[in-house]
């Protein structure tokens, strides 16, 4: 690697940065532009090298894409963005950082080379992290000059999206090292699979590998063509392997006799003639040809760009399903959520219930965000305020809950995906059975929407309206008294017709 580049300074400082987390990116190709876009939009300070002057150009675009995208995937706000740093040389990107990753071409000998430049420049307790999809660890730990410094987290694309670091290491690496790598990568959303085999490709690529080796085959022997192996994919088991993986699909397939059922069932079947795994096409120029041609006419009406889009916005709606159900990577991502931290509770000013991002899946044919998601935004807000007053998943639980009973929206302005959105809160009244809510979506301080929520305590057991717990009442009391001395917003008791 070369110090040639270009030198400037762009966004705000984030509070990562201010408390001195700062991640080095080291090759700015597609990789290495994720990586940069996932650290600053967790927060962190990152400062980005690569020798190639178009770098810059390629990684704002990745960044568009990122903050399209990122933030909406999480029910909470993620950090202030991070300050981005385009480096002229790696000692300047590589000084005081944290975290460096490595994504430079698939050369061991060229990456061999980084690591030492990055070793001259770095602090000895940073963890420096190759993006390799094919090496061993061991093999990226010749001749460097710390070994127990350098690790595997390997990312798969959009890393701004998708969760999975394969985190592989060796004896080399002491296990304060790997649990601080892992730590990090936690903090910034990411899952990671710690591997200590030492096998090539790690786990993820050579599963992959087999894909792709027998794809080529039914093309070059016109079994199949791109976009039916695509097909086949994405309107069957791929649909399968994104919420169970591999095995739980198949536990499922031996029904009530489970794993060994189905083993029993279909092990023989894996010695039949069906794929030819084991043997690799020659990947002449007629082949080239062929697959050329065939993904060209399946997908040469699209951009790349177009094409990102459009799998940054699947990507986005799959993940946020998975969410709801707690499944695969849905799972993963609730409990990056729950470690977000909250905002202070003050109930001498309304209280804010939502901050969050729009995401992508909650804008309609007229690019802003659909009428039901105001709905689901202050539908959140009221479930938050209820949390506060202890009507909680326990309180639920032992049998008491709010029911809505009336509900006012104005819309007042647009609000696209990616708006960084917040709820204020108001307790209007809070005795007896009834509480009366207004909230207030806002951008910074425009004001987007207003709602106006009724709801009456009940008995689940009855289903009938009731008091609420002791606690729950004095709590609102509290609350409500607080609000009682602030000034009665624009719009509360407003009719659809009211006009404004």
């Amino acid at each position: 690697m070369g110090d040639a580049g270009e030198a400037g300074v762009t966004g705000e400082a984030g509070m990562a940065g201010e408390r001195g987390r700062v991640a080095a990116i080291i090759g700015g190709g597609v990789i290495g532009g994720g990586w940069a876009a996932r650290f600053l939009l967790m927060g962190w300070e990152v400062r980005f090298f690569d020798p190639d002057p178009a770098a810059a150009d390629r990684l704002a675009a990745t960044l568009e894409n990122a903050r399209r995208a990122l933030p909406g995937l999480h029910d909470a706000a993620l950090p202030q963005e991070g300050r981005l740093a385009v480096c002229a040389t790696i000692s300047e990107a590589v000084a005081g950082a944290d975290w460096i990753q490595e994504s430079v071409p698939e050369r061991l000998e060229l990456k061999r080379k980084t690591f030492q430049k990055l070793q001259e420049h770095c602090e000895p307790d940073a963890v420096i992290a190759s993006s390799t999809s094919g090496f061993t660890a061991r093999q990226l730990q010749g001749c460097a000059t710390r070994p127990e410094q350098i690790l595997v987290a390997h990312p798969f694309n959009p890393v701004y999206l998708l969760p999975l670091a394969e985190l592989v290491t060796t004896d080399d690496n002491p296990p304060e090292r790997i649990e601080k790598a892992e730590k990090i990568l936690r903090e910034i959303g990411m899952y990671p699979l710690h591997i200590t085999a030492e096998i090539e490709a790690h786990i993820a690529d050579r599963l992959l590998e087999a894909f792709w080796r027998e794809a080529l085959w039914m093309i070059r022997d016109d079994v199949a063509t791109t976009e039916q192996i695509d097909a086949a994919i994405r309107m069957g088991f791929g649909l399968r392997l994104a919420q169970m993986g591999l095995f739980e699909t198949y536990r499922i397939a031996g029904g009530e006799g489970g794993m060994r059922h189905f083993l029993a069932q279909f092990g023989p079947c894996l010695k039949w003639n069906w794929t030819r795994l084991m043997d690799v096409p020659e990947l002449d120029r007629a082949l080239i040809d062929k697959i050329a041609a065939q993904s060209d006419a399946q997908s040469g009406h699209m951009s790349i760009g177009e094409l990102e889009r459009a799998r940054d916005e699947n990507l986005v709606a799959i993940l946020r399903a998975l969410k709801g159900r707690g499944r695969g990577a849905g799972a993963h991502l609730n409990a990056v959520d729950a470690a977000l931290p909250r905002p202070a509770l003050d109930i001498s000013c309304p209280i804010l219930t939502v901050s969050r991002a729009v995401p992508l899946d909650w804008t309609d044919y007229n690019g802003h965000m659909n009428e039901a998601r105001y709905l689901q935004a202050f539908g959140d807000a009221t479930d938050r305020f209820m949390e506060i007053i202890g009507c909680d998943a326990d309180y639920i639980a032992s049998g008491g809950s709010y029911f809505t009973a009336e509900t006012h929206i104005r819309h007042l302005d647009e609000v696209r995906a990616g708006a960084r959105i917040r709820i204020e809160t108001l307790c209007l009244m809070g005795e007896g059975k009834k509480l009366h809510l207004f909230h207030r979506m806002f951008e910074g301080e425009r004001l987007l929407a207003t709602g106006e929520h009724l709801l009456l305590h009940v008995s689940l057991e009855t289903r009938r309206s009731c008091p609420p717990a002791p606690h729950i009442a004095a709590r609102l009391e509290e609350i409500a008294t607080a609000h009682a001395a602030l000034p009665r917003p624009e719009g509360v008791g407003r009719a659809v017709m009211g006009g404004r």
